[in-house]
Order: C-alpha cells, then sequence, then structure tokens
C-alpha cells in the first residue's frame, strides 16, 4: 500500500484531469480536453459485467459470491460514467500486448488482491485460450500470462513499511522499508495501505511500534499511517525511475457496516443491498484517510497516480459478499468486494490511464 508524487492524474487526452487535486499530469484517457474520471454515476448497462466469474476458476472464495449463492445479479452490471468524457472500456487483448514481456505488481492487503484478483479474471476472460501459471514465493503471488511474458504480481504487505521479531516482540517500524527491495524493475506498480492501521487486539500483526528510534506499545494510528506513508514516498523518490516504471496507489476502499452514512439508519450492514446509490456523493462523507493519503502524495516529487476510487466505491453498499463471503451466513463481510464487480472498474479506471 503506498502512493505516488504529483499525480499522474492527467493523460494525454485529458490535461486537467487532476489538477484540481494538485498531482502531476503523465497518461491517460478521455475523449475531453478536461475530465475528471473520478466524478460520475453509476448507470445500469446490459454489456456488463466484462467477463462471467465463472470462467475464472481461480477467483478465491471469499470474492466468489455468485458461487456461494448470492441470488441477484444487477449489482454486476453497473457502469462507472464519469460526468465530462467516457471510460474506454478495458479491453484485455490490447492490455495484454501493451504489457508483454513486462511485470505489474499489486503491494498491499487484501484490498490489493481483490484487485489483483480481479485484472487477472478480466486479462484471462480475454484470452481464454491462453496458457497461464500461478506459483507463489514467500509472501508474492505470481500470475503469469506465459504466451504473453507478462507477470502480474501481488505482494502482500498490509503496512509498507517493516513488521520485524525482535527480543521485546514484532516491532512495526514506521521509519523502515527494507521490504521495498521487492518492488524494483517492475515495470507497473499499485500500492495500497489503509484497512489495517486500525486494527487491535489479537488480530494486530505487531507488539510494539518504532518510529524515530522510539519505541512504544501504540501511538495514535493516523498518525503512524502518515509516517508511514511518508516513508514510503521517500522510498518513492529514491528508487524509482519513471522511465522505466509507472506507480499507482489504489485510493483508500472503503466499507459499509453503518446505514446511518447513507441514509438507511436501520441497517448495520451491506447485508441485502442491491442496488448503488444513483447520485454522485456519498451522503457520509469522505473517510479522513483520503486526505492523510492525499497530503502524503503532493510531497512526492516523483510521478505517481492516485486511482481515487474512495467515493464512487462509497456508492457501491451492493457490491460486498455480506453472507456470501468467505464466512458466509456466520460473518459478514462489508469491506472486501465481490468479482466480477467494483475492483473491475478499478481496473478499468486503471486501463485508462495506460491508454
Amino acid at each position: 500500500m503506498g502512493s505516488w508524487v504529483h499525480s499522474s492524474f492527467c493523460v494525454a487526452r485529458i490535461l486537467g484531469l487532476l489538477l484540481l487535486v494538485g498531482f502531476v499530469p503523465n497518461g491517460g484517457a478521455s475523449e475531453e480536453a478536461s475530465c475528471d474520471l473520478f466524478k460520475g454515476r453509476w448507470v445500469l448497462d446490459e454489456n456488463y459485467p466484462l467477463y462471467n466469474p465463472s470462467s475464472c476458476p481461480f477467483i478465491e472464495r471469499e470474492f466468489s459470491c455468485q458461487k456461494n449463492g448470492r441470488p441477484d445479479h444487477f449489482y454486476t452490471q453497473y457502469r462507472w460514467q464519469p460526468h465530462d468524457c467516457d471510460l474506454a472500456r478495458f479491453d484485455g487483448v490490447d492490455f495484454l500486448e501493451r504489457f508483454r514481456e513486462k511485470s505489474i505488481m499489486f503491494v498491499g492487503d487484501s484490498l490489493s488482491r481483490n484487485q489483483w484478483q480481479s485484472l487477472t479474471c478480466m486479462l484471462h476472460s480475454a484470452v481464454p485460450n491462453a496458457n497461464y501459471n500461478v506459483t507463489r514465493v514467500d509472501d508474492v503471488s505470481i500470475f503469469t500470462f506465459t504466451d504473453y511474458g507478462l507477470k502480474v504480481m501481488l505482494d502482500r504487505n498490509v503496512y509498507l513499511v517493516d513488521v520485524v521479531r525482535e527480543k521485546i516482540g514484532r516491532v512495526l517500524k514506521l521509519d523502515s522499508i527494507v521490504g521495498g527491495k521487492l518492488w524494483k524493475e517492475i515495470d507497473m506498480l499499485i500500492f495500497n495501505t489503509w484497512h489495517w492501521w486500525n486494527r487491535r487486539g489479537p488480530s494486530q500483526p505487531w507488539d510494539y511500534v518504532e518510529v524515530g528510534g522510539r519505541v512504544s506499545k501504540d501511538i495514535d494510528r493516523m498518525v503512524a499511517f502518515e509516517k508511514a506513508l511518508m516513508t514510503w514516498a521517500g522510498w518513492v523518490d529514491s528508487n524509482i525511475d519513471p522511465a522505466k516504471t509507472k506507480v499507482f496507489f489504489q485510493g483508500i476502499s472503503p466499507s459499509h457496516y453503518n446505514g446511518s452514512q447513507w441514509g438507511e439508519p436501520k441497517a448495520r450492514s451491506c447485508v441485502g443491498q442491491k442496488e448503488p446509490l444513483l447520485g454522485s456523493t456519498y451522503p457520509g462523507g469522505l473517510p479522513p484517510a483520503l486526505s492523510v493519503l492525499k497530503n502524503a502524495l503532493s510531497k512526492i516529487t516523483k510521478p505517481v497516480t492516485l486511482l481515487d476510487v474512495t467515493n464512487l466505491s462509497l456508492l457501491r453498499k451492493d457490491g460486498h459478499p455480506s453472507i456470501y463471503g468467505l464466512g458466509g451466513t456466520t460473518a459478514m463481510d462489508c469491506s472486501h468486494w465481490c468479482l466480477c464487480g467494483v475492483p473491475d472498474t478499478w481496473n478499468e479506471i486503471l486501463y485508462n490511464f495506460i491508454l
């Protein structure tokens, strides 16, 4: 989970794209002179979804909502429509050709895995007879389209910075990013971090936090998040060659556990939600973490593109597994996303940025 500098938010055909967010132009797509791909609305489109999830046998159970028994399907048929332009429809064959003999890596937590699995499905469905293999080396999963020499990888790294086992226990080191050695020489990187920063108790994977040489039992989690982002930003500035590597940050993927945020105060989760909010703005507002992220990105000096998917995803209260995820009826998942589903739109926007 990381991010980049002056966002490559602008596109060859969209010079005005994200100047309003203060990031640098670089790459993109749109038919207008100026268009923010992230301002728009969801529209029902009979030409979606982009693939049938049954054609992707490698989708993990936690994202396989239809296989797990979800009876409704309209949530798969919504397309994101920017206000001032049209997104180019994802073309898997074109994507594969553009990245022939190259490498792509998602770095982050299970939301990165969600987007990684989405992209591999979108590509596989475009060339269903093409050879592929899936391997794993330590925390890195590698999906290789062997006919194209393309590796689409996932590095599970929930904080981006290091967690080191020492005599006192597991230490979250906000100033250290040794794990970044895995990210060098990759052609396209998509970072993400946020969902683990507020974990406490048995699910928290560290015992102490260290910053500036000082070890503490805990610190303010938003402060810790910001310090980790700045360490990551420093890594980007020191290690990325923009001529070789494109860098993206996934943005903050939202959860839906409180219906009062979208006008249904009696809803305590996303279960039973069958359609998105059809407006352009989420009533509950944007999460504070997004401002922290954008501030960190603004301090980077190398090109970076923020996939600012927070608001468009907030509108999709219907897109989560709910009781059709890994835990079934014994668990409620309103954090991850069904596949096919919302992460396909994240990747369709990603595709528009590389055109």
